[in-house]
């Protein structure tokens, strides 16, 4: 049965940062790409950022670009994703998920997602 399980969301002020971390089990990612999502009230989910499990190569969005960064762990089978500057704008349920292939923005061509965490953050 294939898991990922977010955890690390609270609450922050602006210009704080959190670290959110995904635990996979229950299949093998190796040619997965891990990537995170987030969806604020009444809007669509949106991407964030993404990062290849075997290379760990590593893609953003634009309004997290230098203020988020993605990694992996391989032996703990857990991806991370490191957010500083945190704004006001980017309150909203943070969502990691996996897909096969390449690296895609559309939250459709992933198959497999976690329950989400919450990460607020005040002005």
């Amino acid at each position: 049965q294939v898991q990922l399980v977010e955890s690390g969301g609270g609450l922050v002020q602006a210009g704080g940062s959190l670290r959110l971390s995904c635990a996979a089990s229950g299949h093998t990612f190796n040619s997965y790409v891990m990537g995170w999502f987030r969806q604020a009230p009444g809007k669509d989910r949106e991407f964030v950022a993404a990062i290849r499990w075997s290379l760990g190569n590593t893609y953003y969005a634009d309004s997290v670009k230098g203020r988020f960064t993605a990694s992996r762990d391989n032996a703990k089978n857990t991806v991370y994703l490191q957010m500083t500057s945190l704004k006001p704008e980017d309150t909203a349920v943070y969502y990691c998920a996996a897909g096969p292939g390449f690296v895609r923005q559309d939250p459709r061509d992933y198959t497999y997602w976690g329950q989400g965490t919450q990460v607020t953050v005040s002005s």
